[in-house]
């Protein structure tokens, strides 16, 4: 697909050049800990695609910097030495600095929140990135899944949903440091609780694991809440588990529903790629009673999504292989 740099104006600081229109831009969206991270950086392998960096987040102002960055990382000799060091992330200082309050809302972000400045603004800085050769965008964002604000900025967006066993992100939160949960509802990024999850959660004797489990489950909803607005071709659902079983196809799916070719370069560098296949790893880190809150509390929404919920937690047990402890 082609694209054609066309004459933008200044905006905030954003330097005034020939820049190339933002067509089609792919954006991942998922809850936090669902997996998003390794399939965001193999993606970004592919030539076309211009990502956000840490200069983006370091400096936000000067998007120019991560256009540079970037463009380093794909050239043959300084790709060797830059490689481990220029890593596309979700870049929220960036965000922040053109799209307000986009970080840590207390809720989704609509396209009703979009005002014609920020649109504007977001748009001439991304713009000011893109190359003749890295002419596609890629964004990942994670926790809300900001859709409705995202597609009145790109009408044309691609957005690829990846999707993980609850349970699995649930044990996720709870294993780092930094999940906002530990300061309870009040201080973390997933909004107040409705006063059902209010009462469900005190059910549950104030769990942190019911609460991780609860994060999941609001954010699935608040992503299929958006899609409800959203024209279906725009929108690919990514399971995590098929991913980490067959990451060459799955990207090829990926790359298709883009509308972007694959080349040998990035097939090669997926096929050389190991991707640890994390989605069992719920079972060995939880008790059985924890296990089976999770099952009961996300029971109808892991059934919409396909998840087996037959086993009991002491099946499990007997059922794993020393092979299949990770």
């Amino acid at each position: 697909m082609r694209t054609h740099p066309t004459p933008r104006t200044t905006v905030d600081g954003v330097t005034n050049r020939q820049m190339t229109k933002i067509i089609k831009p792919i954006i991942i969206v998922g809850t936090g800990r669902c997996g998003s991270t390794v399939f965001h950086r193999l993606l970004a392998k592919h030539p076309q695609m211009m990502w956000l960096s840490g200069f983006a987040e370091r400096y936000p102002e000067k998007p120019a910097w991560n256009r540079w960055a970037v463009t380093a990382v794909g050239n043959p000799l300084l790709g060797r030495l830059l490689d481990e060091k220029i890593r596309p992330g979700e870049a929220y200082r960036f965000w922040d600095r053109w799209a307000y309050g986009f970080s840590e809302p207390c809720r989704d972000l609509v396209r009703a929140d979009l005002t014609p400045r920020v649109r504007k603004q977001v748009r001439a800085a991304l713009e000011s990135m893109l190359t003749p050769v890295r002419n596609r965008l890629l964004v990942k964002i994670t926790g809300w899944p900001r859709i409705g604000l995202l597609s009145g900025i790109f009408e044309d967006a691609k957005f690829v949903h990846i999707l993980r066993d609850g349970r699995a992100v649930a044990n996720s939160l709870m294993h780092v440091n930094f999940w906002r949960g530990w300061y309870g509802p009040q201080g973390w990024r997933a909004g107040m609780l409705s006063a059902q999850d209010q009462s469900t959660w005190e059910s549950y004797d104030r769990s942190f694991t019911a609460l991780a489990g609860i994060e999941w489950r609001i954010q699935m909803r608040a992503i299929e809440a958006a899609r409800q607005a959203l024209d279906p071709n725009l929108i690919l659902e990514v399971r995590y588990e098929e991913f980490c079983e067959r990451p060459l196809q799955t990207c090829r799916q990926v790359l298709d529903f883009a509308e972007l070719p694959s080349s040998a370069d990035f097939e090669r560098h997926v096929k050389a790629t190991t991707i640890r296949d994390m989605s069992n790893r719920w079972r060995d880190d939880l008790t059985p009673g924890q296990q089976a809150m999770l099952d009961g509390l996300l029971r109808e929404d892991l059934q919409r999504y396909g998840y087996d919920i037959s086993e009991s937690p002491t099946e499990r047990k007997r059922s794993r292989k020393p092979s299949d402890v990770r």
